[in-house]
């Protein structure tokens, strides 16, 4: 959820020249409603639903705030909203044929992000291994490391680090250094000491994780136990 609000077309700075996407759920389903930004985006008539989940509030035509992120109140639709959920969500699929990002996950379904996470468990999370794919995701989880943070870049970034994506290397590894270098060397990919890393390179490694946490808003799943790093 905290992820799908990032997406309200809006500039992330305003020294920014491009504009943020626009995307909305309609019943758990994200889409990129980008192409009808005139309508979802900035002062746009439905720029309220920019970033939101809005199944309730298209069901029953409203605009009030109590309808809208609300997931579970779904299930508590009458039949003619159901119905008409339903219609808004053929229409966004099919009519206006809108791109689907993914599916919505609710914050409290995510792993705690306090939780250690050892050094064999990212690795099974790499996008390849034969990970159950949990309720309510639109994919298995595929984690990266970076300083003491475990990131779920499977949100929004499978293209990325998937199996077909170029920084498919990182996945299920910590990737301290090689983020810090800028680089995609296996010895760098493989070896998550910082010790000798100058201040320039911290910064950098720094400013990945700024990225990953806030630009990107990958959830924050678990933690390396690092207990020297410090931002």
């Amino acid at each position: 959820m905290k992820q799908l609000r990032h997406f309200d077309g809006k500039k992330a700075a305003p020294e920014d020249e491009e504009f943020k996407p626009v995307y909305l759920s309609v019943n758990g389903t994200v889409f990129d409603v980008s192409d009808g930004r005139d309508f979802y985006g900035p002062e746009g008539p439905y720029e309220k639903f920019a970033g939101r989940e809005c199944g309730v509030a298209l069901a029953k035509m409203s605009f009030d705030e109590e309808h809208l992120d609300n997931l579970e109140g779904v299930k508590s639709l009458n039949f003619g909203e159901k119905n008409q959920l339903d219609e808004w969500h053929e229409k966004f699929k099919y009519y206006r044929n809108y791109p689907v990002k993914g599916r919505l996950l609710l914050d409290s379904a995510l792993p705690k992000a306090d939780r250690i996470v050892a050094k064999e468990e990212l690795a099974k999370y790499n996008g390849e291994a034969s990970v159950d794919v949990p309720e309510g995701y639109g994919t298995a989880p595929i984690y990266v490391g970076a300083g003491d943070q475990v990131f779920d870049v499977s949100f929004g970034g499978v293209e990325s680090y998937g199996p077909d994506g170029p920084y498919h290397k990182f996945a299920g590894k910590d990737v301290s250094r090689a983020l810090a270098c800028m680089s995609l060397k296996e010895e760098d990919i493989d070896n998550s000491d910082l010790s000798d890393l100058t201040e320039k390179q911290l910064k950098t490694l720094n400013d990945w994780i700024k990225t990953y946490e806030t630009k990107k808003g990958y959830p924050i799943v678990g933690r390396l136990g690092k207990k020297d790093f410090k931002l």
